[in-house]
């Protein structure tokens, strides 16, 4: 089922649901843009494929919130707004463990391995910038607010374990997590221009009903 938060004539906000990619990868599952695509041609009784662009991407196995183009004016406005960042992100994580500040700033050098489609922190890698709030802690664990500076490739994950402190569940970056852990990374709030009207617009979700989210639901 299409969770559809926002739509008009430029716009479609969704809620993209945990463990699909956002677009055709290696895997050759079903991926989030092409059920789409075909969500909207089906509702409108379109006789060719429906035009939806992707603006920004979320890991396989994250879910929340994301902002979709309907008309290449749109996309266009979009992208410049990320590529300005003036599209905010807020994201809600279960980590490992706490940081010693309550909030803070992490910077580093990111370079990815494509063949191995993992992350890591080097001299030699491009700049990833995140800011992050402890909202909570219980039992172990601690719940971040992270707002993203940049969008590398499995930042959040990545700058988070690097620390001590991975994310909960994440099969690829956290050693201690079991199988079939669901990853506790969760896409809950984003806030842009209107690409037509030039409106702030912002989109939020409550957490999850699940483990580890439901420790820290009150």
């Amino acid at each position: 089922m299409i969770n559809i938060l926002y739509e008009d004539n430029h716009l479609l906000v969704v809620k993209k649901p945990i463990n699909i990619p956002v677009q055709k990868d290696s895997s050759l599952d079903i991926d989030f843009l092409t059920l789409l695509k075909d969500f909207l041609k089906n509702k409108y009784n379109k006789k060719g494929n429906a035009y939806l662009a992707l603006i920004h991407r979320l890991d396989r196995p994250v879910g929340g919130v994301m902002v979709f183009a309907k008309t290449s004016k749109a996309a266009s406005r979009l992208s410049l707004q990320i590529k300005n960042h003036m599209i905010k992100k807020k994201y809600y994580a279960v980590i490992e463990g706490c940081p010693h500040k309550k909030e803070g700033v992490f910077l580093d050098l990111l370079e990815k391995d494509c063949q191995k489609n993992k992350v890591y922190v080097s001299e030699n890698g491009k700049k990833a910038e995140l800011f992050y709030k402890v909202l909570e802690k219980k039992e172990g664990l601690t719940l971040v607010e992270i707002d993203l500076k940049t969008g590398r490739s499995h930042q959040i994950r990545v700058q988070f374990s690097s620390r001590g402190f991975p994310l909960y569940g994440d099969q690829k970056y956290n050693q201690h997590a079991k199988k079939k852990q669901q990853i506790a990374l969760f896409a809950k709030e984003l806030s842009f221009y209107h690409p037509i009207t030039n409106e702030f617009l912002t989109f939020s979700l409550d957490l999850p009903m699940q483990y580890p989210y439901t420790l820290f639901r009150n």
